[in-house]
């Protein structure tokens, strides 16, 4: 079994403070500004506002860029990019350290998961996430976590070493995905308990799940989701 908790906490932790390393948004929005400023002044003089529409589309694309940086890094969107590009791969004629692609039927390896707020068994990978958000009431009931004072405060996640068999050869293949494997998932969580509201009244299933990992609802939104890839789920 291999825990990507931690490992997982720092990465949401990076994605929080953005890919863009913070430097650079102070350097270049007062740039453009400035730059904005003598270009109006320039085109009032001249009465040519070229000069003007070039610098406001020149920005537009940066900031742009800077934008579609973050949310690609946060979303892991380049990678399912390459992965759903890249072809399948014949196994059988596969080199070792080879970068392979496989499709097929998964089965549990020695080890089997559970996941932890449903108790789904038989499972591969299980991800189990909890985000608070204290204040902001309004903004919790319409924004996803991540957005205005959404904090992770718990999050269970946990591979194991699992079977697949190739749909095109009919291999049986060992995907060594536990034991300190380095592991990169890509499959989402769904959303299980949104509150709206403080002191909003909770299952007692919620409650006690909150309990055994010494957490409280009282005076906080929360959002909680869970994510899992079980056997033959392909």
């Amino acid at each position: 079994m291999n825990d990507l908790s931690a490992a997982a906490r720092d990465r949401h932790l990076r994605c929080r403070d953005g890919a863009v390393p913070r430097a650079v948004p102070c350097m270049v929005v007062p740039l453009f500004l400035a730059g904005i400023a003598v270009s109006a002044f320039i085109s009032a003089v001249v009465h040519n506002w070229l000069l003007l529409l070039f610098f406001l589309l020149l920005s537009s694309l940066s900031l742009s860029f800077l934008l579609w940086n973050s949310l690609a890094s946060s979303s892991d969107r380049s990678v399912s990019l390459f992965l759903d590009r890249f072809p399948d791969s014949d196994i059988r004629s596969a080199r070792h350290g080879q970068l392979v692609k496989v499709e097929g039927v998964v089965s549990c390896g020695s080890v089997s998961l559970e996941s932890s707020y449903e108790k789904v068994r038989r499972c591969v990978y299980t991800s189990t996430a909890l985000y608070w958000c204290k204040g902001f009431e309004f903004w919790a009931s319409i924004a996803r976590h991540g957005w205005f004072g959404w904090r992770l405060v718990y999050l269970e996640r946990l591979t194991a070493d699992f079977y697949i068999t190739d749909a095109k050869s009919g291999t049986r293949i060992l995907v060594k995905a536990g034991n300190d494997s380095k592991v990169i998932p890509l499959i989402g969580e769904n959303p299980l308990v949104h509150t709206r509201r403080k002191n909003t009244v909770l299952s007692s299933t919620l409650r006690k799940w909150l309990g055994e990992r010494n957490h409280s609802a009282e005076d906080n939104v929360l959002h909680l989701e869970e994510g899992m890839f079980k056997k033959e789920a392909l």
